[in-house]
């Protein structure tokens, strides 16, 4: 009955698809999700626009539901290239952004603020309107974002939460103890803090110097940010750190802000007004209509959120997936592909399994012994597992606020042995073996428990010291020193040997040409692998987690929207003025990253 229910549920979904497809609904769908060269319309005249509050994906698969929905979102690299490309466009005449709160971590908003500056360098005014900086909360991550823009609008009733950084963590020792659980945990070393969650009341002192440290180099970029790209002083940027929220009049009188006023103002600095003013053209549909680039041929491999074994399999909402056996199979496919000339590595993940981390490192060094140039291109997080299957690669770059590193190990339990009589539950058992039970919630490791899990996690720090030595080329006893599961920004990080260089999309497919003998801007065609999902396929994995062959059902049913993409592509989206576009050829970018 199960799976007659998920298939009955998957055909009315798709008769509910169909049946928006029919109303016009579906030409936003198929019109957000088409790729570059989609031949969409783009205005003769326009500026581009960017809605900074919006979900920023890491990579285009499509999510069905989201597309109906309505709900904007952008592939964080096809904004950057498509930036890069209006900077480029003559018919391009400025840039306007909206901002309140961003998604975006610091990583990500560094690598926007990087192709902001490289627009305002181009001669194109970029303008941000914000009601309010911070949305109420602290502010300082989308102030430091705002900053980039060459000229920044604040609503009379907003204000500039400007109140610095602050790093905290919820302990449960004190819940646990009076719940009668005891947590059992064994790390490699001191400051591979995650375990003190649960066995420590606050920061230990490791912990609290590497945070400390890392709040330090983050403020140090913050500060040092806003003060190039708003010409102040950094002495007077790092006083008004922390000093927020400011008042539109106080942040004007600042230098924080330029002007105090509405979003129809905002608009109208950069666009113009009457007869001649520009038309919006959104980002995302802006980047669909540029021409695929062509050029060399490079893999894409994408490694995002936490590490495990098996297959990736995210759901409708969710990026990529970070399961070892797809990127494995991602790695050997690319590999075995005489067309594809190096592979880009991008890790976004705070770690996972040692198993799966070691599966793909493997990989990483088959491709190159095979001959394929691999760089990592680490994003707001390469951290434990997501450090191990970066460091092998012929070039790693991180943004100046990555956090990297967290070269260590932990495991542990928790034991409910004084729990269950408190809610008047009783457990029995046998076994076979003496370290059978090893694992249960039931009792504590045995000492020879303990023993056999020392072991191991000597072990496996030996082996992720190790393959960092041999992969950074950083003595054994500088490694310990900067290992023992210490955490450290991208710019600490590139200061201590752990990176190659400090950047993202741009600086690393500037390393795959200088690696692979390029030369500098020849046109580079990322190749995703695996192939990115279609949107039917998303809906049938997501709906159909039965057998294989249920999944295969599902996804012929989910397939019948191809026929209709040719037709549908053409339509516009509900409130576009299609007699107003037109569709113009926009020159070739071969170095932006599809």
């Amino acid at each position: 009955m199960r799976r007659l229910g998920r298939f009955l549920v998957v055909m009315l979904a798709l008769t509910g698809l169909l049946s928006l497809l029919s109303v016009g609904l579906g030409g936003f769908v198929l019109y957000r999700l088409a790729g570059p060269g989609g031949g969409h319309a783009v205005p003769a005249r326009g500026v581009v626009t960017l809605d900074l509050e919006s979900s920023f994906r890491a990579a285009p698969d499509g999510d069905p539901m989201a597309a109906l929905s309505g709900e904007k979102s952008y592939v964080l690299r096809e904004v950057l290239a498509g930036i890069d490309a209006a900077a480029a466009d003559a018919r391009v005449v400025g840039l306007f952004a909206t901002l309140g709160h961003t998604p975006l971590g610091l990583a990500d908003a560094q690598d926007l603020r990087d192709a902001i500056a490289r627009f305002r360098a181009a001669g194109k005014p970029a303008v941000l309107f914000a009601e309010t900086i911070g949305d109420g909360g602290a502010g300082t991550l989308d102030y430091y974002l705002a900053s980039s823009f060459s000229q920044l609008w604040l609503q009379p009733s907003g204000d500039v939460g400007l109140t610095g950084l602050m790093a905290e963590s919820p302990f449960v020792k004190g819940t646990l103890d009076l719940l009668g659980i005891k947590p059992q945990f064994f790390a490699r070393h001191e400051y591979k803090s995650a375990i003190e969650t649960f066995t420590q009341s606050g920061f230990s002192d490791a912990h609290r110097e590497t945070l400390g440290r890392l709040l330090d180099s983050w403020t140090g970029q913050i500060v040092a940010g806003i003060a190039s790209s708003r010409k102040l002083p950094a002495d007077k940027v790092q006083a008004l750190l922390g000093a927020g929220p400011f008042l539109p009049a106080e942040a004007k009188t600042a230098g924080l802000v330029d002007q105090i006023g509405y979003r129809d103002q905002a608009w109208e600095a950069v666009a113009g007004k009457g007869d001649d003013a520009a038309e919006p053209v959104d980002l995302g549909d802006y980047f669909a209509a540029l021409p695929a680039p062509g050029g060399t041929k490079v893999a894409l491999i994408e490694g995002l959120g936490a590490i495990h074994r098996g297959e990736s399999r995210p759901g409708l909402d969710e990026d990529g997936g970070f399961g070892a056996a797809t990127i494995a199979q991602a790695f050997r496919d690319a590999t075995e592909d005489d067309d594809i000339k190096a592979i880009l590595f991008r890790v976004d993940s705070p770690g996972g399994s040692y198993t799966a981390s070691d599966t793909i490192w493997h990989e990483v060094a088959r491709a190159r012994a095979a001959g394929k140039k691999v760089v990592v291109s680490m994003g707001n997080v390469a951290a434990s597992g997501g450090y191990f299957v970066a460091m092998g690669a012929d070039r790693v770059l991180a943004q100046p606020g990555t956090l990297t590193g967290s070269i260590g190990v932990f495991t542990g339990k928790a034991v409910l042995t004084d729990l269950w009589p408190k809610l008047g539950i009783s457990w029995d058992e046998m076994h076979r073996g003496d370290n059978a039970a090893m694992w249960s919630m039931n009792q504590p490791f045995s000492p020879e428990a303990q023993t056999r899990i020392n072991t191991q996690l000597d072990a496996i720090y030996a082996d992720f010291t190790g393959k960092a030595v041999e992969g950074r080329h950083i003595p054994s006893d500088r490694i310990d020193q900067l290992a023992r599961g210490r955490i450290w920004s991208g710019a600490d990080a590139r200061g201590n040997g752990l990176v190659d260089g400090l950047g993202g999309w741009v600086e690393s497919l500037a390393a795959v040409r200088e690696l692979t003998g390029l030369a500098p801007g020849e046109p580079i065609d990322l190749v995703e692998y695996p192939a990115p999902r279609k949107p039917w396929e998303v809906l049938a994995e997501a709906l159909g987690s039965g057998s294989v062959a249920e999944r295969r059902v599902l996804t012929r049913a989910a397939s019948l929207l191809e026929p209709l993409l040719p037709a549908l592509t053409a339509l516009p989206r509900p409130g576009d003025g299609a007699a107003t576009l037109r569709a113009l050829p926009v020159a070739p970018v071969g170095a932006a990253p599809r």
